[in-house]
């Protein structure tokens, strides 16, 4: 049977100047569903939930909601009152039944009490501070503190409790996982798929799509298609349809090629009997033209300069503390180039600090940090703070000059900017037109314009529609280079680090092979071995012991034992020739000399890499 529609749109029109966002759209959101909404950036995804919403008109079309639903809408940067506690903002979302109460509390006479107190029953208006109270204890926040103090993952949860109290039938939710960091996000998964109303969701986040949502909808070229499941249902689906719409568009165009041929053989084809023809060939033309082809596909390309050094930077026993905030705690670790390496934490954990430790920019308080040689690092900046927002598009990718250099390559900066689904007529816009989505499109293309062999990017998911994700995804898997990737969106990281680096507790970091899934299955291993034994009676079968490791020969057993010394040795030759290498004297005795320096500091840094691996691979089998 059925479930009742809570929202509907029926033929729905929206236009931003002459492009359409809604073109004859149509939509229904049933009671209990849970449907995730997706879309290029700038399609209109925004101004579909505020139509749905009652904060935007459409320009024609119907928009139908059962009586009495409640729908709260929760936009991605909310606003609070000005100097409002989180106990003060959360109680905004009873509002309604604040104000009964009170009417009911100090009545007027001749006032209607027990229409009064038939409104307060159904909106839960005796016990609102208690539903504010849980609320808060739910969302894990401080009611006495001030919204103004808080981070911007606070303030969304402050948003989401403002919500929640009001119980609403539907929940509009536009980016609910920006400035949320990974525990929050399955946090927000678990609160959502227990929310027992209507859920629509604009996200990227794919793995949040697939454990969340039971439908997705799709705002394509002014349309909504709806698909049955979750995300990668949506996929395997849209993939299907894609190839299906390529081949009918081949075969319209083929018709239409024919069509022109033959329109042109002269006045004899021109008949009366062929008056149906021409007209066919008018429709087609006119289809043709309306005809709104799948958006390009961004071409990401990256500039990856000179190879670095076989080692990028190795850490040993460091700390970092800001006074008694201690951030990095006795951290020991070596990165080479080709890594991809992911950083998580939760936020102010001290991913940026650590990050400009492994790169120089920061000193430790205690231990040693190296860098290797040869580093060209290219930086994504989170906070957009390098965006001139006076400065034109194409100024921002090629200052001065309409040419850029991509691997020894010019390149046109307009051609370029197309690659990146920047059109030419918007190259010489100002900064400040673009959307938070196209912005970090853009922040992307300034960084791949520049040559690097190490990334490092920081929040680069932010606003990102999902073509954008997946190629950026591709980008960086063929990266010959090193990648140091800060961000919260798990199938991302899944697909692109070679290792994470997680924040544990007091500053302590962590390294896992692997991506966020290889992470948290490894830490559940941990943790069920550090599991006191269950009663007898509860215990699992054991499983079968692992097969016995070869024991060590002879020879191998006398080259561990000589190994240490043979990488100390080598260790303490490495630091004098990068004396050496560092110092001013060198370079004053010949190219003859510098030459062979730099050539046994190569050398020693390879031979060094062979005997570190085949030292850890005596001691495992010794183990």
């Amino acid at each position: 049977m059925p479930r009742m529609a809570l929202l509907s749109l029926t033929n729905a029109h929206l236009a931003f100047g002459h492009w359409p966002l809604l073109d004859g759209a149509e939509l229904s959101l049933e009671a209990g569903e849970k449907v995730g909404l997706i879309g290029r950036n700038g399609s209109g995804k925004s101004s579909l939930l505020k139509v749905l919403a009652g904060l935007e008109r459409l320009d024609d079309g119907l928009l139908q909601r059962s009586q009495q639903v409640r729908v709260v809408y929760v936009p991605q940067e909310p606003s609070f009152e000005s100097g409002a506690t989180v106990f003060e903002a959360v109680a905004e979302g009873v509002s309604e039944a604040r104000q009964l109460r009170e009417r009911f509390e100090r009545h007027a006479p001749g006032e209607d009490l027990d229409a009064l107190q038939t409104r307060l029953e159904q909106l839960g208006g005796w016990t609102w501070e208690q539903r504010v109270a849980e609320s808060l204890q739910r969302l894990g926040l401080e009611g006495e503190r001030k919204v103004a103090e808080l981070s911007g993952g606070f303030k969304k949860r402050v948003a989401l409790a403002q919500a929640l109290v009001a119980q609403p039938d539907v929940l509009l939710l536009d980016e609910p996982t920006n400035h949320l960091d990974l525990d929050a996000i399955l946090w927000l998964e678990g609160l959502l798929r227990g929310f027992g109303g209507s859920l629509l969701v604009i996200t990227h986040d794919r793995a949040f799509l697939d454990v969340v949502c039971t439908r997705i909808v799709e705002l394509d070229r002014g349309q909504l298609r709806g698909y049955p499941g979750n995300f990668a249902a949506f996929e395997a689906a849209k993939q299907r349809e894609l190839e299906a719409e390529q081949l009918a568009n081949a075969r319209f165009d083929k018709l239409l090629a024919q069509e022109e041929v033959w329109i042109r053989k002269g006045v004899e084809a021109r008949r009366t009997r062929s008056v149906a023809r021409v007209a066919r060939l008018v429709k087609l033309r006119e289809e043709h033209a309306q005809r709104r082809n799948v958006q390009g596909r961004a071409q990401l390309r990256v500039d990856a300069g000179e190879h670095s050094g076989k080692l990028v930077a190795e850490l040993e026993g460091v700390r970092k503390a800001f006074g008694e905030r201690v951030v990095v705690q006795g951290l020991t670790a070596t990165f080479m180039r080709g890594d991809k390496v992911g950083l998580i934490g939760p936020n102010g954990a001290g991913k940026t600090t650590l990050l400009r430790l492994i790169l120089g920019e920061l000193q430790p308080d205690a231990g040693r940090v190296s860098q290797g040689t040869r580093l060209q690092v290219a930086f994504f900046d989170q906070m957009r703070a390098g965006l001139n927002l006076d400065a034109t598009l194409a100024d921002t990718i090629s200052p001065g000059s309409e040419w850029i250099e991509i691997d020894g390559k010019q390149q046109h900066v307009m051609t370029y900017l197309q690659n990146f689904l920047f059109s030419p007529a918007r190259a010489n816009s100002p900064v400040r037109t673009l959307s938070g989505g196209e912005r970090n499109r853009l922040l992307l293309a300034r960084l791949f314009a520049r040559p690097a062999n190490v990334l490092v990017l920081d929040e680069p998911t932010n606003d990102l529609d999902i073509e954008t994700l997946d190629l950026l995804e591709e980008l960086l898997v063929d990266y010959p280079g090193t990648v140091f990737l800060v961000s919260h969106d798990r199938r991302f990281l899944d697909r692109v680090v070679t290792s994470t680096l997680v924040a544990e507790s007091d500053g302590q970091w962590r390294e896992y092979e692997g991506g966020v899934t290889d992470w948290l299955q490894q830490a559940a291993r941990a943790g069920a071995a550090a599991t006191p034994a269950a009663p007898r009676a509860e215990r699992k079968p054991e499983p079968a012991p692992a097969a016995a490791k070869r024991k060590l020969g002879y020879k191998e057993q006398r080259e561990l034992e000589q190994l240490p010394a043979r990488i100390e040795a080598l260790e303490l030759e490495q630091a004098a020739l990068n004396e050496q290498l560092h110092g001013s004297e060198l370079y004053t005795q010949g190219a003859g000399l510098i030459q062979q320096v730099s050539a046994r500091a190569a050398a020693v840094e390879e031979e060094l890499l062979v005997l570190l691996e085949r030292w850890t691979q005596l001691s495992d089998q010794s183990a």
